[in-house]
């Protein structure tokens, strides 16, 4: 039984999709004007996760991430270098790619843009407008948000209270300073598009509701993002969706915490601001990845080298034990299994059913890891090894961890070649070009170790 935190409710809820087998979950992408930093990585990985264990559950998953490629953020980065905001979106929107792929982050069933569904949101808009939640004044259209009776439900605080603690955004032209905007009037050297309203753009929580309804439906199962995000946009997507549609916007909400960069929160003005791209030079991205499912999802995460380091040193751990158990492969008989990775399994289920907590999991994993470890100092057999090695590939690949890992392309056949040649030769006492090859392994990287089951190599 899968439960959830959900914000909503601040319970465990019961995971119960909308239709039977199948679940739509919507979460928030990134505004693409630069690279993606550290702390976007966190949602990105978590909900990754989240989407890999629902499937791997045996649930059918329609996972939508949209881009933000028109906003206030975007304008000042193509005024700045003098392009158009268009060619931002395309720069961007490509080195994230980069740096999901580095991440291990499966492309989204859907990756929907604002620009692209400008008709879907001005629909949206006009029935705001028609229902009286939303009003036009001055080339803008705000949302009313004293209208909609339940505003303040999901950060559960009363509206009067929001107004008092929020930064807002002060206009003349609205009703009430807690208004907030679904469409901006055009100003000069902006992007525009045609509009009900006159020429504009949409405001940023718009998209998300008009996307969301196109691409999973009125009411979807789980939106997911930052803890960031509870208010104002979550919060008024909530809002401008339940009221067009009088139904539920989403069921569950999940929220990933924050990351602090050596116990201080991560900001450009303390200078402790890092870009994805930059750790990932130093450390490479499974680390990155490793660190950020490593914790509870809802739980803060303190960012540092040393902690990189270990989470480095973690993954060695893991690498190891595949890679010595696929070498043993090679060599096993065939005989009666002796040992059963079910318990390990259920462990690592019942973590996961609770909340997704991937801690856990991964703790599930290294008893796994032991336990492989301890077999293989004895002499499994080929049907054991075989099984360890499947409940470890398929733990790992829900986590999504490992996926440097491979078992068998042109360089590696070509290494398998070259033992096979060193072995010949020692066979036939010509040490010479043994060592020979064996110098020419070590050029290439490849580190050798003679057992008794046979040279193990690696990459060094």
């Amino acid at each position: 039984m899968i439960k959830i935190y959900n914000t909503l409710t601040r319970t465990r809820d019961q995971l119960k999709p909308i239709n039977e087998g199948k679940v739509g979950i919507y979460a928030c992408g990134p505004t693409v004007y630069n690279f993606i930093h550290i702390g976007n990585a966190r949602p990105l990985c978590v909900f990754d996760v989240l989407r890999r264990y629902l499937e791997w559950r045996g649930l059918e998953v329609n996972f939508v991430q949209n881009f933000t490629d028109i906003d206030d953020k975007l304008i000042k980065k193509a005024n700045e270098e003098g392009i158009t905001v268009p060619e931002v979106a395309e720069r961007y929107i490509a080195e994230f790619w980069t740096d999901a792929k580095g991440l291990n982050i499966r492309p989204a069933t859907t990756h929907p843009r604002a620009t692209e569904n400008i008709d879907e949101i001005i629909a949206l808009i006009g029935r705001l407008v028609d229902k009286g939640y939303a009003y036009e004044s001055n080339g803008d259209v705000y949302f009313r948000a004293a209208r909609f009776k339940d505003y303040g439900k999901l950060s559960h605080q009363p509206l009067d209270e929001l107004e008092a603690g929020a930064r807002i955004d002060i206009s003349e032209h609205k009703e009430n300073p807690m208004d907030f905007a679904l469409w901006k009037g055009v100003k000069p050297g902006e992007p525009s598009w045609p509009s009900p309203w006159g020429d504009g753009r949409p405001g940023w929580h718009i998209e998300c509701s008009a996307m969301s309804q196109k691409y999973i439906g009125e009411t979807i199962d789980i939106h997911c993002g930052g803890q960031d995000l509870v208010f104002p946009h979550h919060e008024n997507e909530i809002a401008q969706s339940e009221a067009a549609s009088g139904k539920d916007f989403a069921h569950y909400w999940m929220h990933n915490g924050y990351i602090n960069v050596d116990n201080r929160k991560m900001s450009k003005s303390l200078g402790n601001f890092f870009t994805v791209r930059e750790v990932a030079e130093k450390f490479g991205y499974e680390p990155i990845r490793y660190l950020m499912i490593s914790s509870h999802y809802r739980s803060p995460i303190n960012y540092s080298v040393d902690i990189l380091e270990q989470s480095r040193a973690a993954l060695d751990r893991l690498y190891n034990c595949r890679e010595n158990l696929v070498f043993r492969i090679k060599s096993a008989e065939s005989g009666t299994r002796a040992y059963s990775f079910e318990p390990f399994v259920d462990e690592f289920i019942t973590a996961m059913d609770d909340d997704l907590n991937t801690a856990d999991g991964i703790a599930a994993l290294f008893n796994l890891t032991k336990e492989i470890n301890t077999m293989l100092g004895g002499q499994p057999s080929l049907e054991d090894c075989r099984a360890a090695l499947d409940t470890f590939d398929q733990l790992t690949g829900v986590l999504g961890l490992l996926y440097n890992t491979d078992d068998g392309d042109d360089v590696d056949a070509e290494v398998e070649a070259l033992i096979e040649q060193r072995t010949e030769a020692r066979r036939n006492r010509d040490f010479a070009t043994a060592d020979a090859i064996r110098n020419q392994l070590k050029e290439m990287g490849i580190v050798l170790e003679d057992t008794p089951q046979g040279v193990k190599w690696s990459r060094g």
